[in-house]
């Protein structure tokens, strides 16, 4: 009988001491953008890195093991990823998203949906009512973003793929911000996972890249040549990065959500604090759920800040750990403003109605010393007027 290996053991070592070559240890990497022919008619297993190349497959190799899945695709970015699961869609099918999902996604939806290439409807998907309203229209596909960007909203993963697959939909999870160390959406029924390999995956804030994950190999198949079509597939020095990174993606969630947690008990209580948004949180609505459907709560977090506006410029200028920047799910801490940075191309009422407040704030938690985080936040969140 076969073990199964556990998925720590798989991110640290899958392809580790496979090179039949010279018996490198590290998978080497493979830079060349085409491979020679054994013979007239005869290629080998690779003949263009557009198509395939043996570095960015042993991420995807390693990505669909860790998911789950039958098979992965990796691309340049996370809206790659995005954009390659609606590669298959026509003009008359329906794509159900979140009303609050990363504006980078609303954007990119409805600026198909405006040129015809399919249907776009946003929907409040703490709304039962209304995903089941949305769900009778016969939707081709429903994504979910669980947790949400940036209020860390959960979504139920197994209830809403039994409902999704009743009417025919496919389902696909945006599964960024807890990424399989803590969250496995195909096991609970998803059919596609989604990923921005830029956040925790690589998880050093030095490459960019997204990945697609499919619980079946022939929709593998079919996002492979969709990749391939439109060549947005990622380079091999990427994918070599991001392997090295994915290495260590246990350890650093694990002390990463540790000390989030100690961050958001930190700001519950804190009298400059109005709200906090971290499903770790026995007092988030969503804790139980949470709790049930994810082997952790990860690392990021929102909250709101008092004051307004001005409360929020005093603090992100008065920070000396956290860096004031986009993006997360790096080494080190990042603060952002959602309402003038990673949010900032919706609409004002847009926000308004997905609960992106002007004094709301997320933190990507890194991996420096927890106490010291805290004793940054509490001295910005002291600061004078």
């Amino acid at each position: 009988m076969t073990h199964e290996k556990a998925l720590q053991t798989i991110a640290a070592s899958n392809g580790v001491a496979a090179d039949s070559a010279y018996g490198a240890a590290a998978p080497p990497i493979y830079l060349s953008s085409t491979f020679a022919f054994k013979g007239f008619e005869r290629p080998g297993g690779h003949e263009y890195t557009r198509t395939s190349n043996p570095t960015r497959d042993l991420l995807a190799d390693t990505l669909a093991k860790l998911e789950g899945g039958a098979g992965a695709v990796t691309l340049s970015s996370g809206m790659a990823a995005i954009n390659l699961l609606l590669d298959p869609m026509e003009r008359d099918d329906l794509v159900i998203a979140p009303h609050d999902c990363y504006s980078g996604v609303q954007r990119l939806l409805s600026a198909h949906a405006a040129k015809g290439h399919f249907k776009v409807e946003f929907v409040d998907q703490s709304d039962a009512e209304a995903v089941a309203t949305a769900l009778g229209r016969n939707p081709k596909l429903l994504m979910i973003e669980t947790p949400s960007n940036p209020l860390m909203r959960v979504v139920d993963i197994r209830a809403f793929c039994e409902a999704a697959k009743k009417v025919g939909a496919k389902v696909a999870v945006d599964n960024t911000f807890l990424s399989p160390a803590l969250q496995r959406p195909i096991p609970l029924g998803a059919d596609f996972v989604v990923h921005s390999m830029t956040k925790f995956l690589n998880g050093h804030s030095d490459v960019v890249g997204g990945a697609v994950i499919c619980a079946s190999e022939s929709d593998a198949e079919e996002m492979r040549g969709w990749a391939n079509i439109t060549g947005v597939t990622g380079s091999p020095f990427d994918s070599y990065l991001t392997l090295r990174g994915l290495r260590t993606l246990f350890p650093r969630l694990e002390r990463q959500q540790r000390t989030a947690e100690t961050i958001a008990l930190f700001l519950q209580q804190h009298p400059s604090v109005e709200a906090v948004h971290y499903p770790g949180l026995v007092s988030h609505p969503s804790h139980a759920l949470a709790k049930a459907q994810q082997a952790g709560f990860g690392a990021m977090l929102s909250f709101e800040v008092a004051g307004g506006i001005a409360a929020v410029r005093r603090l992100v200028e008065s920070v000396r750990i956290f860096t004031l920047a986009e993006s997360l799910g790096g080494v080190e801490s990042l603060i952002a403003h959602p309402a003038t940075m990673t949010h900032a191309s919706m609409a004002p009422e847009a926000r308004a109605a997905a609960g992106i407040k002007d004094n709301l704030l997320r933190l990507s938690v890194g991996l420096e010393h927890e106490g010291d985080l805290v004793s940054d936040l509490a001295q910005a969140l002291k600061a004078p007027a």
